[in-house]
């Protein structure tokens, strides 16, 4: 059979800009990290820990986050519907677009322009950018599984189509503002309202972009990197529509105890729960793919990465629907738990897939062999222990947190000042600054690791 010619240059090209934006991220998450703990480090007004930390979020999310997503998008569905790109040059402008988008939105947030809308702080005319940028990518792929030779649509192709639309809503709907100036606007909503537009996005960005895109990196890798095919297609495709439907309720529950109705907080706590069943037919799903192949999580390093990455997954769709109910979110809600909730997400289920993902492709689009798995290893060591030592020690902080907050004297006074419950956090921030470090060089042993791949490894035949 005639072996396709696909366009690999273009997903080379996102892994290299996505893996500076990834060491961006990572640098400015340090810097903000020892900013808590060492506050002369803030140099106002453009480095100061408020125009820092949307910049890290952005970088993270976006640079290396969607940039991750570009590369592998474009590799993955080339491979499942062995056709080529639809249009070489739309990808090529969306790259210049990208990169050009994430700069602009390095400059603009560092000067204090800036919406306050979490996830979301871009001004209006980035935001524009942003939607051609979108639509761009959006037209290449889907006119490409159109136009596919390959008949089954494996689920991988689900999730990164249901990932394209989804994120053109949200991001359209929440967008909504009336320009005041060139880099000034108002949102089109206004209080509660406001707010409740605000997390319905920004949890469904979690579902549209921390999400259905890894998920779809995890179901074509898993079995490529193992030779074991997915356990259940079937399975695979109810946790699918399953996620879909019941993530579209739960971004209110961001909004416990808040101006919002109670009946909207209670739809947001009880699909938050329900939502447990669909993101853990994903992880036993990829479990039992492992039937029989576990010991390759000794001798694979790809099979670490990415088994972890799905177990941090699980733990993550365990942890977020417990703090949706009510009671546990008025005592862990504002805490530092919510920040090592969240980066055991980034850090961990995120971070692990792609690592996994570009470990797979660059020998492939290179025609080389990996320089060092030994390397590799120490990768995924450094980071793991590194993610750890970042959300554990903020668990263990938030809890502390919460408890010295809840606590009551007698006369119903606070038993802490607001200065003791700060002054006691101090020691999990250093833990958490050195954790980040820590996760930096095994970042850095991995940006190593690949760049000599490319300049020194084997060259081997890509197989069929």
């Amino acid at each position: 059979m005639a072996k396709s010619t696909y366009n690999y240059d273009i997903s080379r090209s996102f892994v290299n800009w996505s893996i500076l934006w990834g060491v961006v991220a990572v640098l400015v998450g340090i810097l903000i990290a020892f900013q808590l703990v060492l506050p002369s480090w803030n140099l106002p007004p453009f480095l100061t820990y408020g125009r820092l930390r949307p910049l890290h979020t952005n970088a993270a999310l976006f640079g290396w986050g969607l940039g991750s997503f570009f590369a592998t998008f474009f590799y993955i569905t080339q491979r499942l519907t062995r056709q080529r790109l639809w249009s070489d040059g739309l990808a090529r402008f969306q790259l210049y677009l990208f990169n050009a988008t994430i700069i602009a939105a390095a400059v603009t947030l560092l000067l204090g322009y800036n919406t306050s809308k979490e996830y979301h702080e871009l001004e209006w005319p980035l935001d524009i950018l942003v939607v051609v940028l979108w639509v761009v990518f959006a037209a290449n792929i889907i006119m490409t599984v159109i136009k596919r030779k390959e008949e089954q649509m494996y689920v991988s192709i689900w999730f990164m189509l249901a990932s394209l639309i989804g994120v053109a809503v949200l991001y359209l709907v929440n967008a909504a503002e009336v320009p005041v100036s060139l880099f000034k606007s108002y949102s089109a909503y206004a209080g509660a309202n406001d707010a409740n537009v605000q997390w319905w996005y920004g949890h469904n960005a979690v579902a549209m972009v921390l999400t259905a895109p890894p998920l779809a990196i995890f179901y074509y890798f898993l079995p490529k990197t193992t030779g074991a095919p997915l356990y259940s297609h079937r399975l695979s495709i109810v946790a699918f529509w399953s996620l879909i439907f019941m993530y579209l309720w739960t971004g209110a529950h961001h909004l416990m105890w808040t101006p919002v109705p109670d009946w909207v907080q209670t739809v947001a706590m009880a699909f938050s729960i329900m939502l447990i069943a669909p993101s853990w037919g994903s992880v036993i799903n990829g479990y039992l793919t492992m039937g029989g192949q576990w010991h390759q999580m000794r001798s694979n390093y790809l099979v670490k990465f990415l088994i972890l990455g799905i177990t941090f997954y699980g733990l993550q769709t365990l942890q977020g629907p417990s703090q949706a109910v009510r009671t546990f979110s008025a005592f862990i809600h504002y805490t530092e738990w919510i920040p090592g909730h969240v980066h055991m997400g980034a850090m961990g289920w995120v971070s692990l897939v792609l690592f996994a993902a570009i470990y797979y492709m660059v020998p492939h689009m290179y025609g080389r062999k990996l320089y060092s798995e030994g390397l590799a290893n120490l990768h995924f060591w450094m980071v793991l222990l590194g993610q750890l030592g970042y959300s554990v020690s903020m668990w263990i902080a938030g809890v502390q947190q919460a408890t010295m907050w809840h606590a009551i004297n007698p006369d119903g006074s606070l038993h802490y000042s607001f200065m003791e419950t700060l002054a006691a956090m101090v020691p999990y921030w250093w833990v958490r600054a050195f954790a980040g470090v820590l996760y930096l060089a095994g970042v850095l042993v991995f940006v190593y690791n690949l760049v000599q791949t490319v300049k020194k490894g084997e060259a081997v035949a890509e197989p069929a």
